[in-house]
């Protein structure tokens, strides 16, 4: 195999976060936040105390860590459009999982908003964000989404704030790549590394869908950075991703009968952990 390139040689952020090298990672998928389309006038105190219970449940059950996500403010806007009131119900969403459980919590703002994502971070005391196109462009249901690794960046350094990490998607699910279509995947991970983030996430195509073990291989031949899997992390198929990626972001599986949508279910929850326990021993 050909040695993989190195452009600025970082510490492992996997085993720097999570004190190991093959970590799990849980989702946290908010209730629909005020200003969302599927928002019904919820208090914040019942969407903090759902966060809050997931949370305690995913860690109590064994994830190494969480990300904190908006996915139930379908349709997502593109990030202009991400009003500050996302950025205040998710910082208060965030800081209250904090007080819950000990573990590293990273954000995920939806669709794309880095920028939200970070001041999030700062504000809440979260360890990493998730960008979906950090680097480059594609057509997502949003529309066009281009990278903003340049102005995130940037603005991480302003809040004072290099010490929150990015995990930034390579090959993004729920879109098309025709854009960069004559670059190959490993070239787009070679990309994400060269603007400075610090992890590289792989994916399938929708959420729950499974990355393809070529793409990870593909991913993990262009850049020296970790590797991750975002999608579709099974009991049967997490040994096999485990012995490329680095660590795994789980979600769908997790929830009662398997959909994102549902609650936090301790069984399937359970059989993962035993599943990935017995992967990474």
């Amino acid at each position: 195999m050909a040695q993989k390139p190195v452009l600025n040689q970082k510490p492992n952020v996997i085993a720097t976060l999570f004190g190991r090298r093959k970590a799990v990672i849980g989702m946290l998928h908010c209730l629909p936040l005020p200003g969302s389309a599927r928002y019904d006038g919820q208090t914040m105190e019942a969407i903090i105390a759902f966060s809050c219970n997931e949370a305690r449940l995913l860690v109590e059950g064994g994830v190494d860590g969480l990300i904190v996500e908006n996915h139930g403010d379908i349709p997502f806007s593109k990030p202009d459009s991400i009003g500050p009131e996302t950025v205040a119900a998710m910082t208060m969403v965030t800081a209250a999982v904090k007080n819950t459980v000990k573990c590293p919590v990273g954000i995920n703002v939806l669709a794309n908003g880095a920028i939200q994502a970070l001041a999030i971070a700062k504000a809440a005391s979260a360890s990493f964000i998730r960008v979906n196109q950090w680097a480059n462009a594609y057509v997502a249901n949003e529309g066009i989404v281009e990278g903003p690794a340049a102005q995130a960046t940037r603005y991480r350094s302003w809040l004072h704030a290099r010490d929150i990490k990015i995990f930034a998607d390579v090959h993004v699910k729920h879109g098309a790549h025709a854009i960069t279509g004559d670059r190959s995947v490993a070239e787009l991970a070679r990309d994400v590394e060269f603007f400075d983030a610090d992890a590289a996430v792989a994916t399938g195509q929708r959420t729950g869908d499974a990355a393809r073990l070529d793409e990870l291989e593909a991913i993990g031949s262009g850049t020296s950075l970790p590797v991750v899997v975002g999608s579709g992390v099974t009991p049967e198929n997490v040994g096999d991703m485990f012995s490329i990626a680095d660590a795994v972001i789980v979600a769908s599986y997790l929830k009662t009968d398997g959909l994102w949508w549902n609650d936090v279910d301790p069984a399937r929850l359970q059989a993962f952990m035993a599943a990935a326990n017995h992967a990474r021993s």
